[in-house]
């Protein structure tokens, strides 16, 4: 690995600093919904949007990142995103009304969208194939931790003040982030972009919108009982295949063919959708389960979680030196890891410790933080320079799509786990079984008396619960078990003309 000048440290530090701000901003929200729908007189339906109109919007805006970085340069792109969603995230905190909220967290998600792509396509493009899995390295510390370390600090601050300091205190960093950017960055492929192809946006735009809708949605409409969520997939699956027809057929469309053609951009893609799978999973599994089986403290739950931090971060140590050695296998050990620690989480039972969780936690950070250098490294090692932006723009979105899938995949499998469990639980405990639990009535008292009932009652539903997690812990288990040995099908030893 080559020398790395001052100027280019200035650019790792600043890329580095506001993926963190990108990362921290949009996972704290997360944890202040309980107050945010008190504050502002909400339902549970209507605060959802919350989440729901950011992500729509940073998913909208994903896809223009590579004609704008084209348009306006690296530099200028940059410091308006990073404007726009400072300020944004601050009259976030002025609000006093759901409507405003919603319109800002649009303006927000907008104005993000292109701060991780940039990023990414940015450290690729300054630094010589042979220092990318070092740089990919340190740059994932501010990709991995930023969503790890934003529900703690919306937590803390949320606690100790108020919902609106969540949004304030993102000012200071912000600015921070700003004068980096003028700092370190230049205005690099300013006014190489070719005609802005309208018809393409339109088509991409409203088939991302109806696929985030549908899965950010589907759980609590029922699915296909819902109207909604048919119209949805009818949209997703009709605008996904005209913007295919129109990309193959347009003379100048908004993502290149020759991007997709790409042997190893094409598998990267998918390993970035199992990757955007299995980034969220264990953070919206546990706090559930803590809380609601367990009766845990949110302060608890939170640093528990945040030990999925601690393995992200160990990985850091070893993974720069095994992408060198084989990025191929460093993939696969790291989509193993995870699969081991995915059959660990679905073995747990109802008397789950704390060790449990954070060591669980623990070990499939580790496996993620292994998976991410190499599979950026080896999807864009054949990626010609002048598609790097538009191919990372492609590989944020996709992850980010993979995210909401698996997402609402967990949540119908513990759904339907723990409604099946209920049921046969329930139907197993008789006036001819009751032997079979008189040892834990006996404590109680007469299976006849009513408050006996409720309890039983009670703990049918908790034991339901958890065989509905562990199925879906399960699931975790399955997905980088069956993609591991993709692996193999990137080509090494080549690198794309520069």
């Amino acid at each position: 690995m080559g020398s790395i000048s001052a100027r280019q440290w200035l650019i790792l530090l600043s890329v580095q600093f506001t993926t963190i701000l990108f990362g921290l901003t949009a996972t704290s929200a997360t944890v202040i919904l309980p107050q945010l729908k008190g504050a502002l007189s909400a339902t549970q339906e209507q605060i959802s949007w919350v989440l729901t109109f950011n992500l729509v919007a940073t998913a909208i805006a994903t896809p223009l990142t590579g004609w704008l970085a084209a348009t306006l340069g690296w530099r200028t792109l940059m410091a308006l995103a990073v404007s726009g969603f400072t300020v944004a995230s601050m009259l976030c905190g002025l609000v006093d009304s759901l409507e405003g909220l919603l319109a800002l967290r649009v303006v927000q998600g907008a104005f993000g969208a292109p701060i991780f792509p940039m990023g990414q396509t940015i450290l690729l493009a300054s630094f010589h194939s042979s220092q990318h899995p070092f740089i990919i390295m340190m740059w994932g510390v501010g990709g991995v931790m930023g969503p790890i370390l934003g529900p703690t600090f919306g937590g803390l601050i949320a606690e100790y003040l108020s919902w609106r300091w969540s949004f304030f205190l993102i000012l200071p960093l912000g600015l921070l982030a700003l004068v980096s950017v003028l700092a370190a960055l230049s205005d690099q492929e300013k006014g190489t972009a070719a005609r802005f192809d309208h018809t393409g946006f339109v088509f991409i735009a409203i088939a991302i919108a109806a696929t985030q809708l549908l899965f950010d949605r589907g759980q609590r409409n029922d699915w296909f009982e819902s109207t909604e969520t048919v119209i949805e997939l009818g949209a997703a699956v009709l605008f996904f295949t005209m913007f295919a027809i129109h990309v193959l057929t347009t003379r100048a469309p908004l993502f290149e063919p020759a991007t997709f053609r790409n042997r190893n951009f094409a598998v990267g893609t998918t390993l970035a959708l199992v990757m955007g799978m299995l980034q969220y999973a264990p953070m919206v599994l546990f706090p559930p389960l803590l809380q609601e089986l367990q009766g845990y403290p949110d302060s608890l739950i939170g640093y528990l979680i945040a030990a999925r931090g601690v393995g992200n971060f160990g990985s850091f140590f070893v993974v720069a030196q095994l992408t060198r050695l084989s990025p191929r296998l460093c993939l696969f050990i790291g989509l193993a890891i995870q699969a081991v620690a995915g059959m660990w989480m679905g073995s747990l039972d109802i008397n789950l410790t704390r060790n449990d969780v954070m060591w669980s936690n623990v070990l499939h950070g580790f496996g993620f933080g292994l998976c991410y250098t190499p599979m950026a490294v080896l999807a864009f090692s054949t990626m010609p320079k002048r598609l790097l932006t538009q191919g990372n723009a492609i590989f944020s979105l996709t992850r980010m799509l993979g995210s909401s899938v698996f997402v609402s995949m967990i949540l119908v499998v513990f759904t339907h786990s723990a409604a099946e469990a209920n049921v046969n639980l329930s139907s197993a405990i008789t006036v001819f079984t009751r032997d079979l639990i008189a040892p834990w009535m006996s404590a109680l008292g007469h299976l006849g008396e009513s408050h006996v009932q409720a309890r039983l009652a009670a703990e049918i539903q908790r034991q339901a619960s958890m065989v509905g997690y562990i199925n879906a812990f399960h699931l975790m288990t399955l997905v980088p078990m069956l993609t591991a040995p993709l692996a193999f099908l990137f080509v090494t030893g080549r690198t794309a003309d520069r």
